[in-house]
């Protein structure tokens, strides 16, 4: 038997930011009262203007209630964005008077000193209007003329039963002035809200300030936990969630995939595996980019997508010595086979490079990704277990889309004993290693393949060359020993250097 419908139920609606919804599950339930709170600059009023505006779009009777910005701050931060106030009812209770000296100092109008008045004008206001949304900004006013804890939250209460009464879906914004008092913000503020967004703008010690928000609360629905970053641009907020690697898979077959290069095919097993994601680790110069550049050239070749992020070099650079190496690069972006994107790790957040990558995998359909490198990806990290953690998730993610990622990780030091700033060889499915050494009074690069978990791969050391050609890839380096350890040495007989190189089957 069918259960009869709840005819209390009414569907979720859209705040109008599309990431804070989808950490929602979907958006917001209608008629309740959200208590979103966060420092100055965080992005409370942007956020705010976002959800009056996509209200008015729908037709909805909005007002926005101010107690510590004037319409003109208000028609000033929506013109930056470019959005237009019309259609949303500004109800001020700023007043010009206070600035008198000759008048007692207070930042209401004369006649609405008092907290009660205050209150009543509010909900006057309200009854007048009608609207399905609201905003009240903010709480830190109503708090410093409340005096008293009790009196503040009966205030506070009354005014939640009010919006209930009135059927409004109201946003409560708090710049946390009592967090001295409580670590975790007002904690008897968001036991009376139905659901609480805490916001954070937090200063580096180089670069942009990064902003992330968080979902402390939101009853009776699951919503995406944890810190979700978030940036502020002309157009309002823009959230990017916390990438979930469970929730995306995709079929796609395991044939092995040419590199393009007979020699690393062969160290390789047979080529590299769909799902999988390669790590080339090396010493600057010794060919990481160069290598991770042949294998993405030979997937566009043959009519594959790509995905490029450069972190480390010039975007003009990386084009000349492509084009330079025989690999031209521009053909395929000219024709939107590949999207080059050039990361500054000190503008970007980790949340959203991800989303970067995210897009580029499931709107512009890319098979093959180079992440170059992960050194200043890591640098964009508050500390190194972060980097894991997101490095783990975004790598899954990939290799459940079924796309062949590279990762370009530069060690310190030349020769000798060389160290990487991170350990990820446990999170790769692959271990390219590629060294420096000496022979003959010349200095070589060595190629080797010490891990891979889709095939059967070659556990020779052999030299690799770059030229205008490209690369090649000599046969196996028999009669050295120490090559990985950077401290090779000769015992072999003289020539083995010169064997040809490998060439196709």
């Amino acid at each position: 038997m069918t259960r009869p419908a709840d005819p209390s139920y009414r569907p979720k609606i859209f705040t109008g930011t599309d990431g804070l919804d989808s950490i929602m599950g979907g958006g917001i339930d209608p008629g309740r009262v959200y208590l979103i709170e966060g420092t100055p600059g965080a992005g409370k009023t942007t956020l705010a203007l976002s959800f009056l505006i996509e209200g008015a779009r729908h037709g909805d009777a909005t007002l926005y209630i101010t107690l510590s910005e004037s319409e003109d701050e208000l028609r000033a931060v929506a013109a930056n964005h470019g959005w237009s106030l019309d259609g949303i009812d500004i109800f001020e209770l700023i007043d010009a008077a206070g600035l008198d000296g000759e008048v007692e100092q207070s930042v209401l109008h004369p006649s609405e000193l008092e907290l009660g008045e205050t209150i009543r004008a509010v909900m006057a206001r309200v009854r007048a209007l009608g609207p399905a949304r609201v905003v009240f900004d903010s709480l830190s006013e109503i708090r410093l003329l409340a005096e008293t804890p009790q009196r503040y939250r009966r205030q506070v209460l009354a005014l939640k039963h009010f919006f209930g009464q009135q059927g409004c879906t109201v946003m409560i914004l708090d710049d946390r002035s009592s967090e001295p008092l409580s670590a975790g913000g007002d904690v008897k503020l968001h036991s009376l809200a139905h659901g609480v967004v805490t916001l954070e703008q937090i200063a580096l010690d180089y670069g942009a300030e990064r902003r992330r928000l968080r979902v402390v609360k939101l009853r009776g629905n699951a919503f995406r936990g944890g810190y979700h970053d978030f940036t502020i641009q002309r157009g309002g907020i823009e959230v990017f969630p916390c990438l979930v690697a469970s929730e995306h898979r995709a079929e796609f077959g395991h044939a092995l995939v040419s590199t393009g290069n007979p020699g690393l095919d062969q160290m390789l097993g047979g080529g590299l595996s769909p799902g999988t994601n390669t790590l080339l680790i090396g010493p600057s110069g010794t060919g990481k980019t160069t290598t991770a550049m042949g294998a993405l050239v030979a997937s566009l070749r043959r009519g594959g997508r790509g995905a490029y992020f450069l972190f480390d070099e010039g975007l003009p650079t990386l084009m000349a010595r492509s084009a330079a190496l025989g690999m031209d690069l521009r053909p395929f972006v000219e024709n939107g086979q590949l999207a080059i994107r050039q990361i500054d790790p000190a503008e970007m957040s980790p949340g959203e490079f991800a989303h970067r990558v995210r897009l580029s995998v499931e709107r512009d359909r890319a098979q093959f990704l180079v992440i170059d490198s992960l050194n200043a990806y890591l640098q964009s990290m508050p500390g190194e277990k972060y980097l894991l953690l997101q490095m783990h998730e975004l790598l899954t993610y990939l290799n459940q889309k079924g796309v062949i990622t590279l990762m370009v990780l530069g060690q310190h030091g030349i020769i000798g004993q060389v160290t990487a700033a991170v350990d990820l060889s446990y999170l790769a499915d692959c271990i390219v290693l590629l060294r420096y050494f000496e022979a003959d009074g010349e200095v070589r690069k060595a190629i080797s393949v010490v891990k891979t978990r889709t095939a059967a791969h070659e556990s020779m050391i052999r030299e690799l060359t770059i030229s205008r050609e490209g690369i090649t890839i000599s046969a196996p380096l028999r009669g050295m020993r120490g090559v990985l350890g950077g401290t090779p040495v000769w015992d072999g007989m003289h020539g083995a250097l010169a064997a040809p190189p490998v060439e196709p089957a």
